[in-house]
């Protein structure tokens, strides 16, 4: 779901998470995580890495991105668009932060 669409309190399904729409909300439930509560603490490299495992290949690594995004607003951050997380996931996975 758009970021700018989501409300806290409506909550409910993968799909209404920020940045969620089909192909992520597979993904998590690939991961076992059925309910947007089951990200609460949860380490989104962890959750990329797992994917990775599963599928037997390299996800995009925006995956990554999305999956910070939904782990934070599970947290208690505000909702914020995916790419807002890309420079930080640079630097989680040694990548170059001006690429």
């Amino acid at each position: 779901m758009n970021p700018a669409k989501v409300e806290r309190s409506r909550v409910q399904l993968l799909s209404d998470l920020p940045n969620v729409g089909r192909a992520v909300a597979a993904d998590l439930r690939l991961l076992g995580i059925d309910r947007p509560q089951q990200l609460k603490g949860l380490s989104p490299l962890h959750l990329y890495e797992r994917l990775c495992e599963i599928t037997a290949s390299r996800q995009d690594p925006c995956v990554l991105d999305v999956f910070i995004s939904v782990v934070r607003f599970m947290n208690g951050e505000e909702p914020r668009p995916w790419w807002t997380y890309s420079e930080e996931r640079k630097l989680i996975l040694g990548e170059d932060p001006d690429k």
